[in-house]
């Protein structure tokens, strides 16, 4: 950030009260002390004549920020304007100016807001705010980064670093399953068709997943969801729209294929055909003769499931 803060040459507006002769020797003093290169001397100078004169508070302020004490400075900044009736312009910039070098994007972006809410072809603070509002958009940006670094971090994290049954662990071992980055590509329906995975497992790895926000298929069904969006959308040119949206419970199935279909969460004629027949034959006691009551079905409608491809 190229922002400088005003160096306190400038007249300070906003009230300052009638300085006591005490008051202007402490500023001379201050003064004195600072062109000698003293500057923790006239900080010390100042500490007794702030209180009085707005001037000599800007003046502290604008020191101590160049010391380093940005917290007494950013102090110092907002009192000023809170005993001030129209707060100066430049104790508003130097103040946006530190919440900026510190990353307090809303703070600084506000400080500029009262400049420009009063004056708003103030060329300098138009030109902090579009910096400012440029740092927001970065910082929201690393956020973002950060963000999803920790989360291909947790997928990432083997299955075998969680809590689980030996049985539990087995299955989705054979199953490939070694991340919870796999793990969420797969659905209750996949684990419990497999030899071996029973309720017990699928109750302990569903509470796993629970503790951390997260649920079987989830990342499979937000790719599938996109999907089945899209073809949503191809199969209106081949049936009408209360072809498509005729539930499935209207139609000719066997108990056993339409409990499967519930299990998948088909509800329709559409939802059926955004399907694939693997997914339809993953489904425990799905088999074939399931499988041909669904295809004769939709080839009644001119549809078919979905293809892989």
């Amino acid at each position: 950030m190229s922002q400088q803060s005003s160096n306190g040459l400038d007249t300070v507006i906003g009230g300052a009260a009638t300085a006591s002769v005490d008051t202007q020797q402490a500023i001379s003093e201050a003064t004195r002390l600072e062109s000698e290169g003293d500057r923790a001397g006239a900080i010390g100078a100042l500490r007794a004549a702030a209180p009085h004169d707005d001037s000599a508070a800007f003046r502290l302020a604008y020191l101590l920020d160049l010391v380093g004490e940005e917290d007494e400075s950013i102090q110092m900044y907002e009192d000023l304007i809170a005993r001030q009736n129209r707060p100066s312009i430049n104790v508003l910039l130097n103040l946006a100016i530190l919440h900026e070098d510190r990353g307090e994007i809303a703070a600084a972006e506000r400080c500029l807001r009262q400049i420009l809410d009063t004056n708003p072809n103030h060329e300098r603070a138009r030109l902090f705010m579009h910096d400012v509002r440029s740092s927001k958009d970065m910082y929201y940006d690393e956020e973002q980064a950060r963000d999803m670094a920790k989360r291909s971090a947790l997928m990432d994290t083997p299955v075998t670093d969680f809590e689980l049954s030996v049985r539990a662990r087995n299955c989705l071992k054979k199953m490939q399953i070694r991340t919870l980055g796999d793990l969420l590509k797969v659905s209750e329906s996949e684990l419990l068709s497999y030899k071996n995975f029973g309720e017990t497992s699928l109750v302990e790895i569903n509470q796993m997943l629970a503790s951390k926000g997260l649920r079987l298929g989830q990342s499979l069904q937000s790719h599938h969801s996109r999907m089945r969006e899209e073809i949503y959308e191809e199969l209106k040119s081949k049936a009408s729209e209360a072809v498509l949206n005729k539930p499935i419970t209207q139609l000719d199935f066997s108990v056993r294929a339409r409990k499967a279909l519930q299990l998948l969460g088909v509800q329709t004629i559409a939802d059926l055909a955004t399907r694939t027949e693997a997914e339809l034959m993953g489904v425990k006691n799905f088999g074939a003769t399931s499988l041909d009551e669904v295809n004769e079905v939709l080839t009644a409608y001119n549809l078919q499931l979905r293809n892989l491809d």
